[in-house]
């Protein structure tokens, strides 16, 4: 039997299909989560009629997702997105039906879209009528499938609801963990073993109970990029303000108001080897904070007194003892954004900073608070400009340069 933390922090997306063999994924989900897995789930509209989104939704302790077509969920997370934060995705059962879209890169729901729209490994645990699974056209597609690198588990000889015998029988629960652990195994990732920090979203600074000050970060690239370094295998912590993003799955997420407690927070999480500091940190609070709502009385405005914040950035920067390997500041900059960017990085006393533009323009990609971001990586060699991408391709680009400079300074202290 596996040990009972060998998929700790492990994030699973797993694609229910619609098959009598449906059953089994409930105690799958039950399995991975021992093992200290986390579990997202989609379901095909057959597969509800086999088992229930609500008893999904019961083991895996999320919302379970259904419809490509529902702007709630494209809100909360897109169907792109919603793939590639995971590490594995797991097709249970894979019907014939489900692998023939899968071979062909069908796209209409939103199983089929998820699995197009991802380079992350995939495994299936085919389920079928004997006759379908020896049938040439899905044994055509099995073999594409498994050109295209898709690995599999099952399916095993047996009885068949149908009555019929022979192979086409969904792997057992267990079964299929084993597979998902030696998938999982075969790349650890180039960050294992890293430790990483990250800050996100916009701080509140109160000026009373009711008002504060802050400013229009999502926390979308800072929840994004801790994603993503989880994704490469790295111990990830992320130190968010108030947002709206949901947490990462497979990320610590620690939440905070104000730029003093996130500081207290970030000081906390050292030592660690990287450090991003993508929240958006108000540079002002007031000192003269009131107990009580502030109220209008006779037309007259109240004097409100402005200190500065702690500089987090800096903070992490200029540390003799604990400081990071590599701290990477941000830079969201209206006007001379390169200019200012490059001051703030020899200011800050940072290795590098990413510097993004969030004026309005005619399309509104820059502005803060999108899903577009135009990068520009400040470093002490040099620059690099990326072209316009969404927030969760930057977060891949970046982590991938970040795990290409730890094991390049590997050793170098």
């Amino acid at each position: 039997m596996a040990d009972a933390s060998s998929l700790k922090n492990r994030k699973i997306l797993l694609i229910i299909g619609g098959g009598i063999a449906a059953y089994k994924t409930l105690d799958l989900i039950r399995r991975l989560r021992e093992r200290g897995a986390s579990v997202r789930a989609i379901m095909t509209r057959s597969a509800q009629e086999f088992i229930t989104p609500l008893s999904v939704s019961s083991l895996t302790g999320e919302k379970v997702y259904t419809d490509l077509f529902d702007l709630t969920d494209e809100a909360e997370m897109g169907h792109i997105q919603l793939s590639r934060s995971a590490d594995l995705l797991v097709v249970a059962p894979a019907t014939a039906d489900l692998l023939a879209r899968m071979a062909t890169g069908r796209a209409d729901d939103l199983a089929s879209t998820a699995l197009l729209a991802t380079d992350t490994p995939v495994l299936a645990a085919p389920a079928m009528n004997v006759r379908m699974w020896l049938h040439p056209a899905t044994q055509r597609n099995i073999a594409q499938l498994r050109q295209d690198g898709v690995s599999f588990a099952g399916p095993n000889d047996g009885d068949m609801a149908c009555g019929e015998y022979g192979p086409g029988r969904m792997a057992e629960p267990l079964e299929i963990v084993s597979a998902i652990e030696a998938r999982l195994a075969e790349k650890q990732g180039p960050l294992k073993g890293v430790k990483a920090l990250i800050t996100s979203g916009p701080t509140h600074e109160p000026i009373d109970p009711v008002r504060y000050i802050a400013n229009r970060s999502s926390g979308k690239q800072g929840h994004a990029i801790a994603a993503a370094l989880a994704k490469l295998g790295a111990e990830t912590l992320l130190v968010s303000g108030p947002v709206n993003e949901p947490d990462p799955l497979g990320v610590t997420v620690q939440h905070v108001q104000t730029a003093r407690q996130m500081l207290e927070a970030c000081e906390a999480a050292l030592p660690a080897d990287v450090a991003i500091c993508a929240a958006a940190v108000a540079d002002w609070r007031v000192d003269n904070e009131a107990g009580q709502k502030l109220k209008k009385e006779n037309g007259g405005l109240p004097e409100l007194h402005f200190i500065e914040n702690p500089d987090i950035l800096a903070t992490l920067s200029k540390l003799n003892h604990n400081r990071p390997r590599l701290v990477i500041g941000f830079a969201a900059e209206t006007q001379n954004v390169i200019e200012h960017a490059t001051a703030k990085r020899a200011r800050k006393g940072c290795d590098w900073i990413v510097a993004n533009d969030v004026s309005t323009d005619a399309s509104g990609a820059g502005v803060m608070g999108g899903d577009m971001n135009t990068i520009h990586l400040i470093k002490a060699e040099g620059r690099e400009d990326w072209p316009q991408m969404a927030k969760a391709a930057v977060a891949d680009k970046l982590a991938q340069a970040i795990a290409a400079h730890l094991t390049q300074t590997k050793g170098q202290a």
